[in-house]
């Protein structure tokens, strides 16, 4: 199609990931399980920086298939955090595709007091509301997985943790 947008999105790994994968483990992640990408290079260099190994970005281009189920998240909200509640509680969903904010660190820690029952929704939101989270596209499905297209892998490090 002519008028297909494609979008650049990175993923962070220790590995080439030419053919990704949904793989279940043994923790759900903010969207449940599924293939995490950002559209935030700077962000997928420093995720692919944590921990040891050798720190891999891959790049896709991303093509939306409209026919598919797709969730977005325009910002944090009541409903990103039900959601990611759910998600990190183990239920389930049935999108192909889900979208939004990413919480940095320590937004997170924000997130788990409020799921543990240590703040209230009121207490996170006072807390949350002048961090800025990231972005993550978490693909769930084979139909969602072909919306992706391998380009290229490299080798970068955080040249801002000297």
């Amino acid at each position: 199609m002519e008028n297909e947008k494609k979008i650049i999105l990175y993923h962070a790994s220790k590995e080439t990931v030419e053919f990704p994968e949904v793989r279940k483990a043994k923790y759900t992640k903010d969207f449940s399980w599924g293939f995490y990408c950002t559209n935030n290079h700077a962000q997928a260099v420093r995720w692919a920086n944590r921990g040891s190994g050798i720190p891999i970005v891959n790049y896709y281009n991303y093509t939306e298939n409209p026919s598919l189920s797709i969730r977005k998240f325009d910002g944090m909200s009541d409903e990103w955090l039900d959601f990611i509640a759910d998600c990190r509680s183990g239920k389930t969903h049935r999108y192909d595709i889900v979208e939004g904010p990413m919480a940095d660190d320590t937004v997170w820690n924000y997130v788990n007091d409020f799921l543990n029952g240590d703040i209230s929704r009121k207490q996170f939101w006072a807390l949350a509301e002048f961090k800025h989270p990231t972005h993550q596209i978490s693909f769930h499905t084979l139909a969602g997985l072909d919306c992706l297209q391998f380009q290229k892998s490299e080798v970068e490090y955080d040249k801002s943790k000297k």
